[in-house]
């Protein structure tokens, strides 16, 4: 049963998920972000396995390899300091610079609809704090591949990835144009919402990629998108709800502004 079937039937169900929020007040820098003591580790542990059978695995999330990766990647590490209380709570969180660390379901529900198979190449465009990469690179067999546009944000995620042991390709710069010397990708996943769907993407992809994408207006509620490149040639698109995400930003959008499908 395709993705689309199961994310319209719970996403109209549970009502309107939050993917991202409101973008935050501006903030001049992000919160460095700190390990944790030991001591608290296992009550986190506790908090995370929580989180998944609670609010993903209950939500109707069945792919063993994304329960399992939501399971192993400690969130606390991906969210700043002051909100370490809230790190596996369901909801997106402000990680400074106007952006926001996703919603834990909507990292779940947009890492399944990418139906990843050992040996995929996937590209991520937004990498934010690093955590929906990181969850990514805990699938096994799956070559992970991630572009953030905001310096400061680049470079402390890719310095978090590298830190926690997480095998990601790792850049700054405007995602509107993927990582073409990297293409094909058998998966392409987009964290912030364009107003329309980038056609370089697009061309990126491989024969039967995957790219699950929010696409709507900015400061608006979004539609989550699954496009799929058939072997004939057509993309094929399904809708998968209404969500909210923090807008895509970059020169590439600008330039390329065209009706949303």
């Amino acid at each position: 049963m395709r993705g689309w079937a199961r994310g319209i039937a719970w996403l109209w169900l549970t009502g309107l998920i939050m993917a991202g929020c409101l973008a935050p007040p501006t903030t001049p820098s992000a919160t460095p972000y700190t390990a944790t003591p030991s001591s608290d580790e296992a009550m986190l542990t506790l908090r995370r396995e929580e989180m998944v059978r609670h609010t993903i695995a209950n939500r109707g999330i069945s792919d063993p390899q994304v329960l399992e990766a939501m399971r192993t990647v400690p969130r606390h590490l991906f969210v700043p300091p002051s909100l370490l209380d809230r790190a596996y709570s369901d909801s997106p969180l402000p990680i400074g610079y106007n952006q926001t660390i996703s919603q834990p379901y909507i990292v779940a529900l947009m890492t399944e609809l990418l139906e990843l198979q050992p040996g995929d190449r996937v590209l991520e465009i937004g990498t934010g704090s690093g955590y929906q990469a990181a969850v990514l690179a805990s699938i096994p067999d799956i070559e992970v591949y991630t572009i953030e546009i905001v310096p400061e944000l680049a470079a402390s995620a890719c310095a978090r990835l590298e830190e926690l042991g997480y095998a990601v390709h790792c850049r700054q710069g405007d995602g509107y144009n993927g990582w073409p010397e990297a293409a094909p990708f058998d998966a392409i996943i987009v964290t912030a919402a364009p107003d329309h769907l980038p056609p370089p993407l697009v061309a990126q992809l491989a024969e039967g990629g995957r790219l699950v994408i929010p696409i709507g207006p900015p400061g608006g509620y979004q539609t989550l998108w699954q496009f799929v490149l058939e072997a004939d040639g057509e993309l094929r698109a399904y809708n998968q709800g209404g969500v909210r995400f923090v807008p895509f930003t970059g020169p590439g959008v600008e330039a390329h502004a065209t009706p949303s499908p």
